[in-house]
């Protein structure tokens, strides 16, 4: 008790009690004492009436501090136990690895329970395998393998197993092997079913196989196919029989024309024992089989039969079976009589809406026997025949692609002038006032094109498309074969090239006219599609390939010719005379040669400027040899003077073929004609020029070099320096000419 409790207890004695410095007296002790030991009194007598009023409680409280008691000692016991291996070494890492073999123990034990549960769950596997096998009821085996294969094949892991423990993956192989021999066997068993003879036309399906040897034997067709169905391997089953059918079936149905499909039940009563022959015999009845109903009827026939004695009404079976020939079905209805209905006259077009109905109806049968899904687009013959104006533009498409062929090989490229009559190949560019001699195979090509785009302008947006891209093939099989076909010519000077060019050109006119002559005609939706006018520069850039090859066979050959001479040089020895000559003359012969292929094939625009092209070459070589020679005897001049004269004389008629009066007529060669020649030709006015200058003199060609005459024929200061050089020797006179030359280059 407190101090201050204490003296509260002696207030109420003595007024001096509240002194605290006040010693307490012998009587106040005993009164102090007395009053004590009452509180005492009145504390336990209070204590022991909460006791009773709560003994239940406080016995309760109690009982669980006991139990916190003897947890608390068994605790204890076992962390005297878990740390006696430190007591001689207190070192924290034996607890660590005591922890670690704790942790191992407990691993142990959980792999030898899941080894446990796996060798329980391989047990039942392998037992319920041999359940399987040993079951004499196909539908019992099926029925055991479909509930083992969600056991055994994990769908959603295509490789699962190989991480499996090895008896899993032998367990699998035995479902696998037990899977494969059942449905091999009932496969087998359903072959047996049918028997198909061997000239085609005729099955008989019997209900029970007979002489089979398999596992399965005498087991019904319904039920062989039922257990297919239970493992999922109806349309392995169904696979070999599908495919006999329509061999030896629907195929004799379908291409033939005038036969018949009958069906004949042999066993009735006990569907086992049914017996039911499908027929496809000749019919001496000539149907009018245009609109295909007849072909139709014919396939539903089967269809029926197939529906009935084999497939037992099962839906499931019955679709089965269609997803294995329906697509080989709608091939052979194609084959063999719809693409053959395709009208070859648009005109005819209408009557195929016969055709489209009776197919319609045909596919609209087989979706009510389940053979086609109702809610399935699987029907490829509707499609088909609903695009007859596309099938009917497509095979227009191929004839002309067949006869723009047929055209190009057979034309003969070696004799293209004697191909018909000459007068017929020669036609009017569309875009020029000229006429030029075109192969008859490039006109016959153009008329093909100009067919198929009218026809386009007669006919609906899908089939003018058809015909369209028809007029661009052909055009583009001209580019794709002749080039190929006349390659050896185009490598050489011919007439052949010469008329390929022509072609190319004409059908680079005639290609831009396209747009002009057709566009307005075709449906408006083909108007900007339809285009013709982006294969125009790709025929223009071929035919200037070709000419551009050509003009350059002929300058590399000429250029071979004038290599002969030599140079020209020491034309005053006879031989090297003779060399020149010759060289000139067959110069002139290769020219003359060109003229006349050229000239009546080219447009004469075109001809002229190649002419003039290659003239000016021959010419410009011919004159700079002469001027390179560095030293000509008086005898010398007159011999190149002469040679040079020999080649204008004789190029006379190509000279004339170049120039032409206003009213058409050909030119003399006159004064004014030779002045309209030097400005068409280049390096003929100077090659004329070199002629003369070989008989001037030394004062008339200096005073033609200052009055420029000499520099508008072409020739340079350093040219006329250097020939007057080779021609006049050395003295005072040439040196002052010289100098006058040389201080007015130009």
């Amino acid at each position: 008790m407190a101090a201050d409790d204490v003296r509260e207890l002696l207030l109420s004695t003595t007024a001096d009690a509240s002194d605290p410095s006040t010693p307490l007296s012998a009587p106040d002790l005993r009164l102090l004492i007395d009053r004590l030991r009452l509180r005492s009194d009145r504390l336990h007598a209070s204590a022991l009436s909460f006791a009773a009023s709560h003994r239940g409680a406080l016995a309760s409280s109690l009982a669980r501090a006991a139990s916190a008691a003897d947890s608390a000692a068994s605790l204890e016991s076992s962390l005297d136990s878990a740390l006696a291996p430190l007591a001689s070494s207190p070192d924290l890492s034996d607890l660590k690895a005591l922890a670690d073999r704790l942790l191992a123990a407990r691993q142990e034990l959980g792999e030898r329970q899941e080894h446990l549960a796996a060798a329980s769950t391989i047990a039942s596997l392998a037992a319920r395998l041999r359940e399987a096998r040993a079951a004499t009821n196909p539908l019992d085996t099926a029925a055991a393998a479909a509930e083992l294969k969600p056991l055994l094949i994990d769908p959603e892991r295509p490789g699962s197993g190989q991480d499996d423990p090895v008896v899993f993956g032998l367990l699998r192989s035995d479902w696998e092997q037990l899977v494969d021999e059942l449905q091999v066997g009932l496969a087998k068993n359903v072959e047996e079913c049918m028997k198909f003879a061997v000239e085609g036309g005729k099955v008989v399906v019997s209900a029970t196989p007979r002489g089979s040897s398999s596992r399965t034997h005498g087991v019904e067709l319904p039920v062989a196919l039922q257990a297919l169905e239970i493992i999922d391997a109806l349309d392995y089953g169904m696979a070999k029989i599908a495919d006999l059918m329509i061999k030896h079936i629907l195929v004799p149905a379908i291409s033939k024309i005038h036969v018949t499909v009958s069906v004949e039940v042999l066993e009735e009563g006990d569907p086992k024992h049914s017996v039911s022959v499908l027929s496809v015999v000749p019919s001496e009845e000539l149907k009018d089989n245009k609109d295909g109903s007849d072909l139709y009827s014919r396939i539903i026939d089967v269809m029926k039969f197939v529906r009935k004695f084999i497939c037992m009404e099962n839906s499931k079976w019955v679709q089965s079976f269609a997803k294995l020939t329906w697509p080989r079905i709608s091939d052979l209805v194609i084959t063999h009589f719809l693409s053959k209905a395709v009208p070859n006259e648009a005109s005819k077009l209408i009557d195929f809406q016969d055709v489209v109905r009776s197919t319609a109806e045909f596919e609209n049968e087989l979706r009510s026997m389940m053979f086609l899904l109702p809610d399935r687009k699987d029907g490829k013959l509707t499609p088909y025949v609903d695009d007859v104006e596309v099938h009917f533009a497509v095979r227009k498409r191929s004839e002309i692609l067949v006869k723009a062929r047929n055209i190009l090989v057979q034309y003969d490229y070696d004799n293209p002038l004697e191909s018909g009559n000459r007068d017929d190949s020669v036609v009017d560019l569309l875009f020029l006032s000229e006429k030029c001699f075109t192969s008859k195979s490039a006109l016959l090509l153009m008329e093909l094109v100009h067919g198929a785009l009218k026809d386009a302008s007669l006919s609906s947006a899908r089939v003018a498309k058809e015909f369209c891209f028809a007029a661009r093939d052909v055009l583009l099989l001209y580019k794709a074969i002749v080039p190929i076909q006349v390659e050896k010519q185009l490598d050489s000077i011919s007439q052949v090239a010469a008329i390929v060019h022509n072609d190319f050109y004409h059908l680079s006119q005639e290609i831009i006219g396209l747009a002009f002559q057709y566009r307005a005609d075709f449906p408006i939706d083909l108007q900007k599609q339809v285009v013709f006018v982006d294969l125009a520069p790709i025929f223009s850039q071929m035919a200037e390939v070709v000419l551009r090859r050509q003009i350059q066979l002929a300058i590399d050959t000429i250029s071979k010719a004038i290599d002969g001479a030599d140079g020209f040089q020491n034309t005053h020895q006879p031989q090297h005379y003779e060399s020149a000559k010759f060289s000139i003359e067959q110069t002139v012969f290769i020219l003359e040669k060109i003229r006349i292929m050229w000239e009546s094939i080219l447009p004469k625009s075109t001809y002229r400027k190649s002419m003039c092209h290659v003239l000016g070459s021959v010419f410009s070589r011919i004159t700079r040899d002469m001027l390179l020679i560095d030293d000509m005897a008086a005898e010398e001049t007159l011999q190149l003077q002469g040679l040079i004269h020999l080649a204008l004389e004789n190029l006379s008629p190509l000279f004339l073929s170049l120039v032409e009066n206003e009213d058409g007529s050909t030119k003399f060669l006159d004064h004014d004609t030779w002045i309209q020649l030097d400005g068409t030709v280049t390096s003929l006015k100077k090659f004329r020029k070199l002629a003369e200058l070989l008989d001037m003199s030394l004062k008339s060609i200096t005073a033609a070099w200052e009055s420029g005459d000499l520099v508008s024929c072409g020739f340079t200061s350093s040219e006329v320096q250097n020939f007057v050089k080779a021609i006049f020797a050395d003295s005072p006179l040439r040196k002052e000419c010289l100098g006058w030359i040389a201080r007015r280059p130009t």
